[in-house]
């Protein structure tokens, strides 16, 4: 007896069918599921051969986003780096400002004074002498024999500060001492003067008034019904405060030798950037020496984080260079040999070898090792920090100038453009557009301001004009090492850039190629369900036939034995 059979088989293919037909001289057994699926099989092989690209593609796909990531890790990092200027508004690591307060004479610096700089704060040394610190008007009434008793007064009063806002407060006869200084409070927001109570002894309860403002008296008066502060006891019959605990005063300080006064201890108008905290006077003789400069030390971080997101980009870049020991590309190596990862590694690069104003990255201690990953030398950049900061600023951010004084740079952006900036100014002498190149929709006009117009090359750069005449002015940028590294990341790994392009044709091509897999294996099952079908159709042929066999049989025998 012959068999023929076959191990393979599918969820979907039948149970095996067996039969067996039998002459004189032989038999035969078929199995009709072999059949089936060696014909699926047949039918899904080059489905198969197709979902293997879509996973090879998949793994692409997926390197070519870590690569997308890590560069917008990258240029977001060189954000602080690539742009130098010096105003309020600039986020540029150049533009932080740091300073030192130290004393002469018997004074703590540090207990006469707190500073908060903002960036691109004005550079330079001062002293400052403070003479009296500002102080707010504090008043308080006489002792109460309990906070939370009704008072039995009812009438309405008027309160605030001198020169501000004022409130009409009403008290009614069932209200407490604790019930008016609610009431007062509830109005703070408007009138900036604060109520409290302060207890003397269990029996004895004081209120006091204090402006929340310096150098500003206290008004008060009575409108109608009982005179509540008069009852109080914190003012007389006159109408004066009975018990004054500190008289309004302005702050008198001196700085660099100019006497000036402030209605306040916290000072934001004399240094462009820069609040003083005045905490204490100054006694005579003792002064205190203000240093601002340049707060190198968010440049070194800032330029310390850059390597370390470069070599992140170079690690990854390194891992799908990655070879078997056959000398092949590694199996995970799945970008092995890919052009436009070799390209932006070149554009990095070449970037990163450039020379600016006769500086190179070597002047910051910076190198690369043997795998192309950067190295820094901390002490080399800290020393040229401090001695050459401005050959720094040139090496790594973008600089702007324009060839009129009435033409100021507010913002480079990171991609600074060289151009002719027509202005045109309209007879009262307001400025009314601004365009290159005949085109006026690359700019907006506000004021005297002058922005680059959002999604076009000059976004980010803002400018403000100050002449009274139509004029046309030249915009000259360089572009730093920094500069060139965001734009080289940030192109690469924007949305439009060429990874994004190379993961959309790699998805595209995926979901055609699974089309094609579901349509073999749609056929393969149409095939199957067909086959089962027909070779049911010949099982039901052959067992008919053994059965007219077996019949045949019988009759002979039958007809043999008469």
């Amino acid at each position: 007896m012959t068999t023929v059979s076959s191990s393979t088989s599918t969820s979907s293919a039948s149970s095996a069918i067996s039969v067996t037909t039998s002459g004189t001289t032989n038999s035969s057994s078929i199995d009709w599921s072999a059949l089936i699926q060696a014909a699926v099989d047949a039918k899904t092989a080059q489905a198969t051969t197709i979902s293997t690209s879509i996973t090879n593609n998949e793994a692409k796909i997926s390197a070519y986003q870590t690569l997308q990531s890590d560069l917008k890790t990258l240029y977001s990092g060189l954000t602080s780096l690539s742009t130098a200027v010096v105003n309020s508004l600039s986020t540029s690591a150049f533009a932080t400002r740091a300073a030192s307060i130290s004393s002469t004479g018997d004074v703590s610096a540090s207990s006469a004074l707190s500073m908060t700089i903002k960036s691109g704060a004005a550079t330079g040394d001062h002293t400052l002498t403070i003479s009296q610190l500002a102080t707010a008007h504090k008043v308080s009434g006489t002792a109460q024999s309990s906070q939370t008793d009704e008072l039995g007064y009812s009438g309405t009063f008027s309160i605030g500060l001198e020169g501000g806002s004022t409130s009409d407060i009403t008290v009614t006869s069932t209200m407490s001492l604790q019930d008016i200084v609610d009431a007062i409070n509830a109005q703070t927001s408007t009138t900036n003067v604060q109520a409290s109570i302060v207890q003397v002894s269990s029996t004895s309860y004081q209120m006091v008034l204090t402006g929340t403002e310096d150098a500003a008296d206290i008004s008060y008066s009575s409108t109608s019904g009982d005179d509540i502060m008069n009852e109080l006891g914190v003012t007389d019959s006159s109408g004066g405060f009975t018990n004054v605990i500190q008289e309004p005063q302005s702050a008198e300080f001196t700085l660099d030798g100019i006497a000036m006064t402030r209605d306040t201890n916290d000072i934001s108008d004399v240094l462009t950037g820069v609040t003083f905290s005045l905490l204490q006077a100054t006694p005579d003789g003792t002064s205190l020496n203000i240093s601002i400069e340049p707060d190198t030390s968010q440049i070194e971080s800032a330029i310390e984080t850059f390597v370390t997101n470069y070599n992140a980009f170079r690690d990854e870049v390194i891992a799908q260079q990655a070879t078997a020991t056959d000398g092949t590309a590694d199996s995970s190596a799945v970008l092995f040999g890919d052009g436009t990862m070799r390209n932006i590694m070149d554009a990095l690069q070449n970037a990163l070898n450039s020379t600016v104003g006769g500086m190179t990255m070597a002047d910051l201690g910076l190198s690369f090792n043997e795998n192309n990953e950067l190295e820094l030398d901390t002490s080399t950049l800290s020393d040229i920090l401090s001695t050459n900061l401005s050959g720094v600023t040139k090496l790594l951010s973008a600089q702007t100038t324009t060839s009129s004084s009435q033409l100021s740079v507010v913002n480079t952006g990171t991609s600074p453009q060289s151009f002719t900036l027509d202005l045109t100014v309209d007879s009262d002498g307001n400025l009314t557009s601004a365009s290159v190149d005949g085109d006026s929709s690359l700019f907006t006009v506000s004021g005297t301001t002058i922005i680059g117009a959002s999604g076009s090359i000059y976004a980010g750069m803002a400018f403000t004009y100050s002449g009274s005449t139509s004029q046309s002015i030249t915009v000259t940028s360089t572009s730093g090492i920094a500069t060139q590294l965001y734009q080289v990341a940030k192109n690469y790994s924007s949305s439009t850039g060429a990874l994004q392009t190379l993961i959309t044709n790699l998805t595209t091509r995926d979901e055609d190629l699974q089309q094609k897999v579901d349509d073999i294996n749609s056929a393969a099952a149409t095939l199957q369900s067909q086959l089962e079908t027909q070779y049911a159709k010949y099982q039901a042929a052959i067992e008919s036939a053994n059965s007219t066999l077996t019949y045949l049989k019988a009759l002979l025998s039958s007809s043999s034995s008469d």
